[in-house]
């Protein structure tokens, strides 16, 4: 990998590192297992207009409870094979999960914007990914009403940075083509920044390791772990979410019919 490839993700590190010394001095930390089992599609609509779709149906305790559902669409729009970027709009409910858990479930929208950059190593069986987003949230304040039932309250606003860095590499064949087996490797960092960002700037990181297999052209399904650090709103409690994950990607191209 180039120098200019690997500074940035040295530098998430470097962040990630002082998010991490900084939680050790928190009063609580809880240790979960958690479930996602998700859907990816990267849709062709024109040469260079791609619409993006997803679902995660995140359980917590593996598949027992619900911790979040997560839906996002957006459009891609591709200036060359190696860049693009999208905007695009999700909706998020987040429940009550684990030791650390909010009182009431409560609705999140989001707005967001991407700048997607790809390239492979000379040998080009290593393929990189980086991945820079800017979020736009806005978070229900749900309150207990005088009867101690759940009553919207307000929205809250806040603003998030995140940075991946991914590398998939086939295992039994030279390329990402049908008949792939390959190795999935991912680290992803989080942080919160804006006027209602007092404790927790640094907000998570993922780091993930999966298997996948590329049954069709233009489908794939990974099976791996991701160890989610969070840091919460009062600066002072962390969770460490053990994430079993379960994705499939399925795309089509609606400008073509599809040939396997």
């Amino acid at each position: 990998m180039q120098l200019k490839n690997i500074i940035p993700l040295l530098l998430f590190l470097l962040i990630l590192w002082g998010g991490k010394s900084e939680a050790q001095n928190t009063r609580q930390v809880s240790n979960q297992w958690h479930g996602w089992y998700m859907y990816f599609g990267t849709h062709k609509l024109s040469k260079k207009l791609n619409l993006l779709t997803e679902y995660q149906w995140r359980r917590a305790e593996v598949i027992k409870d619900w911790q979040q559902s997560l839906a996002r669409v957006a459009l891609e729009y591709k200036f060359a094979d190696n860049v693009a970027t999208a905007a695009g709009y999700g909706y998020i409910i987040t429940y009550p999960y684990g030791d650390q858990a909010v009182k009431f479930q409560f609705n999140e929208h989001r707005s967001f914007e991407q700048l997607v950059l790809t390239h492979k190593s000379v040998s080009g069986r290593f393929n990189f990914s980086h991945r820079y987003r800017l979020e736009q949230r806005w978070m229900e304040n749900v309150v207990a009403a005088t009867d101690g039932s759940p009553q919207h309250d307000s929205w809250i606003y806040r603003n998030r940075v995140r940075y991946m860095f991914r590398v998939n590499i086939p295992l039994n064949k030279k390329a990402m083509e049908k008949g792939a087996i390959f190795l999935s490797l991912y680290d992803e960092i989080f942080v919160n920044f804006g006027k209602n960002v007092n404790y927790n700037i640094f907000d998570q990181n993922r780091f993930y390791g999966a298997v996948g297999y590329q049954f069709l052209k233009n489908a794939n399904i990974q099976v791996g772990y991701m160890n989610q650090a969070i840091q919460k709103s009062d600066g002072k409690r962390l969770e460490n979410n053990n994430t079993v994950q379960v994705a499939l990607t399925y795309n089509l191209d609606f400008t073509k019919k599809e040939k396997e």
